[in-house]
């Protein structure tokens, strides 16, 4: 019996790699002649990185760069095994989470160290590069980020601009005559899970905006730097980006990536399993095994267990998908008109959110070889 084991990470308790040997554990006290496939599986936000360099046998790239205050931070990105593809999480370099709270301020804010960790995968050798997009600090359209890879953002009295979302009303005129030439032989690919555009009540500044620091006032601001922002790529670059879907993530990066790059804007699970070649170690399989953290009414939206279902189903029709959860939660049942064919909470009793997040691997381990028992007495 050949099982592939997908899921996801347990967030706070167990990365998806770690998931994925808990659940074998299970399965091997039942039946111990199995083989089995681990795919760590990330959908674009935290821990793809590790996911991909762990279902590859890739590996971590660190290296210093300009964080979304201009300060050095340690940032990272992966590598899959072949030395093909570069994977990037923006948040690595230009995340909220390394801006304390009382700084958070998306006008200053930049993404130049997302194109700082671009240009050293370029440094690599790659033939593509995923940018996962989600947890940012900034609000700059990638503006940051194509200033870094050797665009000319200049104003009025052709001095470059300064970083941030706010210095983008000033910006006159775009070079792009440096931007690295390299970049014209590499596919460039965004992990995206939201279709907002890029200005308007739904934009990037409106939604996204006040997480990030941003007052009424200050949205209303940034709404109007990225309208006229995206107005001047239109005018220099040839590129309409205000209203694609997905323009309006990570602060406008998306729409950055396909004016500056022209980046393709992606499902980030899909993409995921994409470079990993999920079809590839489908073949032969008997019994597919996905999850993640949690399991409800917004798991159909994007998120891993349901892409890992949808694909195995395309693969073999018949192959059944199992998911496990830490917890199931509220409208759950919607998974199963989307190609999963049973799910289980991997928690087996009252305990506090600490005790499950402590035990996470037994439980896993557990529920895992009770779904083996199950199984094996058909």
């Amino acid at each position: 019996m050949k099982i592939v084991i997908a899921p996801d990470s347990f967030k706070e308790s167990l990365t998806a790699k770690e998931v994925c040997s808990a659940v074998q554990a299970g399965f091997q006290k039942v039946l111990p002649h199995a083989t089995f496939t681990h795919l760590p599986i990330g959908d674009g936000g935290e821990g793809t990185v590790q996911s991909v360099v762990d279902a590859t046998d890739g590996e971590m790239i660190s290296l210093t760069v300009k964080g979304p205050l201009g300060e050095d931070v340690k940032a990272f990105y992966g590598l899959t095994g072949d030395g093909k593809t570069a994977v990037i999480e923006m948040a690595a370099a230009s995340g909220l989470h390394l801006v304390p709270r009382n700084k958070r301020n998306p006008l200053v804010t930049t993404s130049f160290g997302t194109g700082e960790l671009i240009l050293n995968a370029l440094d690599q050798g790659v033939e593509r590069i995923v940018l996962g997009l989600g947890g940012s600090a900034t609000n700059d359209g990638g503006a940051g980020m194509a200033q870094a890879l050797g665009v000319k953002l200049l104003d009025r009295s052709g001095n470059a601009l300064s970083q941030g979302g706010k210095p983008l009303s000033e910006l006159a005129s775009i070079d792009a005559s440096e931007l690295d030439d390299r970049l014209t032989n590499v596919k460039i690919e965004a992990a995206c899970d939201v279709t907002n555009p890029l200005t308007g009540p739904s934009g990037a500044s409106a939604v996204f905006g006040p997480q990030k620091g941003a007052t009424e006032a200050i949205v209303d601001v940034l709404d109007h730097c990225l309208a006229h922002y995206a107005n001047v790529i239109e005018r220099d670059l040839g590129r309409s980006v205000n209203d694609i879907r997905g323009a309006g993530a990570a602060g406008g990066l998306g729409a950055g990536i396909v004016a500056f790059l022209n980046g393709e804007l992606r499902s980030g699970i899909d993409l995921v399993l994409d470079v990993i070649k999920f079809e590839d170690h489908m073949i032969g399989s008997d019994l597919v095994i996905t999850g993640e953290g949690r399991i409800d009414s917004q798991t159909i939206h994007g998120k891993a267990p349901v892409g890992v279902a949808k694909r195995a189903k395309a693969v073999h029709n018949h192959v059944p998908v199992i998911a496990i959860a830490g917890s199931i939660g509220e409208g759950y049942e919607a998974i199963f008109n989307h190609s999963i064919d049973a799910a289980f909470s991997v928690v087996n009793g009252v305990v506090t959110l600490e005790e499950a997040l402590e035990n996470a691997a037994i439980n896993v381990e557990i529920a895992a070889e009770n779904i083996a028992r199950l199984i094996k007495v058909r």
